[in-house]
């Protein structure tokens, strides 16, 4: 099949919403939704009120009877929350979630893909974290269930992924093997969906969406394309500049004067053997700019994912008052991204965006209170009883310990969770009136991204972005 040139990057939770996703693909290339914590930002959404009622719409299109009438009852608040009223929180995600859990996650996805979908022929595809693997299955089931056309996966080794597409397409029930910490030799934990049962005895058949791998070595790629359960149709090939989670350093971790990784040679990616894999792959980290594209082709790529270009456009689910702080900055030339090695609870490197009034404003703002109430990057792990329990380094240390956590692991941990509900307008309000503070993560060309603003604008669409990287007339600029 032919694949778009372009794919804009599935980014942080809500930033890559439905909209981005939908003003993308409206122009003929792949916009993609992030599915990280979407039943969180569904249901938060309708507690401020749904203004502009695209929830409720969306979820009458629902197709399976009562989910959505229960997702409203539980959450949906006409007319929206008082300021200083903490969001009702959604259930965590476990090994073993409850139905109210798992509808809302089915519905979320439904939603957003549905959404980015509507009333056009464009591709929508739909990201999410190898790392986040309990919310999976149902997440995964309810993008196909809305038509999704893609599923891109990274931060891991998502070999077990385009076996579940396989047998969603035909209504067969899937499982996913999930990492627990601690288990024993032979002892597996599973997760299973069952879309039949899910679905009140009769399981639709589905589209099977092309699945993309993430990746940022050829052995990762070699290993997906041989050991995969199931057809992989591509990879996107991210460099360490790339925004958000970045695969670690390979070798023993080295840390430079700011305390950032150091990548060496050996975190190059040998395209030669990606090439040779006879698979279309798009490159990814700093190719967000015009002559990007013509360069990634003819190095053999099928194109570019770009991703911090459409952070900041006026589609993105950023907040507006952090845009303006980013091209102020980027202006003024004093914007400055740190790849921390600490602040992820995942322990993968996370590029955080130096601004005031967000986590990486140490110096100022007092840290967070620590409190675990969201746990999408919370780990399994095994109870010297057998049973399974949950733990998360940027919790209450005391917890952590008491789970049998070390007390270095939670040094420099950040609540990732919370940070990216509050980079979106969705901050959760503490019993002391205090609101969580934005976690802002982009790759190293936001340093940049003022070049986007044409003169006397300060905001831009999506569509200036695309036309950008497709104008063959601009030569290519550093940096």
């Amino acid at each position: 099949m032919s694949h778009p040139q372009i794919i804009q990057g599935g980014m942080g939770a809500g930033v890559s919403d439905w909209r981005l996703a939908r003003a993308v693909s409206q122009v003929g290339q792949l916009g993609v939704v992030s599915g990280t914590a979407v039943a969180c930002i569904l249901a938060r959404r309708l507690q401020t009120g749904d203004t502009d009622g695209q929830m409720r719409r969306a979820l009458e299109q629902f197709p399976v009877p009562g989910v959505a009438a229960k997702i409203l009852a539980d959450y949906f608040i006409p007319g929206g929350k008082a300021a200083n009223a903490p969001f009702k929180l959604t259930p965590l995600p476990c090994l073993n979630p409850g139905a109210d859990y798992v509808a809302l996650t089915v519905a979320a996805n439904f939603v957003e893909v549905f959404l980015a979908k509507e009333d056009h022929a464009g591709l929508v595809g739909i990201n999410f974290l190898e790392k986040i693997q309990f919310p999976t299955l149902p997440s995964i089931f309810g993008a196909m269930l809305a038509g999704v056309d893609y599923v891109l996966m990274g931060a891991g080794i998502p070999r077990a992924i385009p076996g579940v597409l396989d047998h969603f397409a035909r209504g067969e029930t899937a499982e996913l093997k999930m990492d627990i910490e601690g288990g024993l030799p032979g002892e597996e934990f599973f997760s299973k969906f069952d879309p039949a049962a899910f679905c009140g005895g009769r399981a639709p058949l589905l589209k099977r969406p092309n699945f993309l791998g993430i990746v940022a070595s050829a052995t990762l790629a070699i290993t997906l394309a041989r050991k995969s359960n199931g057809q992989v149709n591509g990879f996107v090939v991210e460099g360490e500049t790339a925004g958000g989670h970045n695969a670690p350093p390979r070798g023993a971790l080295q840390l430079n004067a700011q305390g950032e990784p150091i990548y060496g040679p050996r975190d190059i990616v040998d395209l030669e053997k990606i090439r040779e894999l006879g698979l279309p792959f798009w490159l990814a980290g700093f190719y967000g700019n015009t002559g990007k594209l013509a360069e990634a082709l003819s190095l053999g790529a099928t194109g570019i994912q770009v991703g911090t270009a459409f952070a900041f456009c006026e589609e993105s689910g950023i907040r507006p008052d952090i845009k303006q702080q980013v091209f102020e900055m980027s202006r003024a030339g004093n914007l400055r991204v740190v790849t921390s090695p600490l602040a992820s609870p995942t322990g993968f490197p996370l590029k955080v965006v130096q601004l005031l009034g967000t986590v990486a404003d140490h110096g100022i703002l007092p840290e967070r209170k620590r409190n675990c109430d969201l746990g999408y990057l919370r780990h399994a792990y095994r109870k010297p009883d057998g049973a399974h329990g949950y733990r998360c380094p940027a919790e209450p240390m005391e917890d952590f310990i008491r789970k049998g956590g070390t007390p270095e692991d939670t040094h420099g941990r950040e609540c990732v969770c919370n940070g990216l509900m509050a980079t979106i307008g969705l901050a959760q309000i503490s019993s002391e009136n205090i609101l969580d503070l934005p976690l802002v993560t982009a790759g190293n060309e936001v340093a940049h991204v003022a070049r986007f603003l044409k003169p006397g604008r300060d905001s831009y669409p999506a569509a200036e972005v695309i036309e950008r990287l497709l104008d063959k007339s601009i030569p290519a600029t550093i940096g």
